[in-house]
């Protein structure tokens, strides 16, 4: 094989693992963009393309982290990573680590890992590299590196959910959610919200937002039974869809352009977090994307229609 093609092979690969240490689909794309650059002007062959491609991909997103970490420290309102709705790498071999890596709340604790731990963590956890090619990557030596896997393992077995629920469940729990949401079923919802349930939003100025998160079953549910028949109402359609390898859906506008994303995390049979995004600029991959402020004045006029 020549290089474009051996590099479109390893792609999907590449991605993958610059979109887990990053949280952004549009930096991860850069990422792999520029590791292209680098190895086509390479003038050596790597013993290892696959060994090359993916420390070089790695080197570079941790670059970009690196400033990204300060754009994210003065992010107006609650930063969230950019839905995925599709991982690109496959590897049955390893499924469960792939698909548990890509969700958001493994995605929110990968942000409190330092770069190289956050690397370090993608390329051993998720990916399985060897120690070797990972020292190799992220400039530091075996030892160090394993150092570096402890630390990182210590802070995401700190953060992570005691009892998640098998797929089968949240799939069945998410499509009583969403069928409660679009009935306006407060009650319903209720049921199926934990006690402590956290609805999130993020805008980044960008897009109408909640001032805050909101936290308990009650408060939540009456707030989205208020919201979604509306939003229904004014033509905005719900299509339910994995996002980051979890239940969640796609809102669109009557042109089909998308509104936000919104994301279930479902733990010890109830739904725990309900994360919505709806900032513009993370919207964009998934195709075009609607004006959120025109929605919001149509929802809000139906709703002083209504009092």
């Amino acid at each position: 094989m020549g290089k474009a093609e051996e590099f479109e092979e390893l792609r999907p690969l590449l991605f993958s693992i610059a979109y887990r240490i990053l949280g952004s689909v549009g930096e991860a794309e850069d990422a792999v963009q520029e590791t292209w650059l680098r190895y086509d002007a390479s003038a050596t062959r790597p013993e290892s393309v696959k060994a090359f491609l993916s420390a070089a991909v790695t080197r570079i997103a941790i670059d970009v982290l690196r400033s990204a970490r300060v754009r994210r420290e003065a992010y107006v309102g609650t930063w969230l990573p950019e839905p995925l709705l599709d991982d690109p790498y496959a590897d049955p071999a390893r499924a469960a680590e792939l698909a548990d890596s890509v969700s958001m709340a493994s995605l929110l604790l990968l942000e409190r890992l330092s770069p190289l731990e956050r690397s370090v963590f993608v390329l051993r956890e998720v990916f399985a590299f060897g120690f070797d090619d990972i020292a190799a990557a992220v400039g530091r030596s075996e030892a160090a590196c394993r150092q570096l896997l402890v630390r990182a393992r210590r802070h995401m077995h700190e953060g992570r959910p005691r009892f998640e629920a098998d797929r089968a469940e949240q799939r069945e729990l998410a499509g009583r959610f969403f069928d409660a949401l679009s009935r306006g079923d407060v009650d319903g919802l209720r049921s199926l919200l934990s006690a402590d349930v956290q609805l999130v939003g993020d805008g980044g100025g960008k897009a109408p937002q909640l001032a805050r998160t909101i936290v308990g079953a009650d408060k939540a549910a009456r707030l989205l039974a208020a919201i979604f028949p509306l939003m229904a109402e004014a033509g905005i359609t719900c299509d339910p869809r994995d996002v980051n390898g979890r239940p969640g859906a796609v809102f669109r506008v009557r042109d089909g352009a998308v509104l936000r994303v919104m994301s279930l995390d479902v733990v010890d049979g109830q739904i725990q977090t309900v994360r919505s995004i709806l900032n513009p600029d993370k919207l964009g991959h998934l195709g075009p994307v609607a004006d959120a402020w025109e929605a919001n004045r149509e929802v809000r006029a139906l709703r002083k229609r209504d009092r």
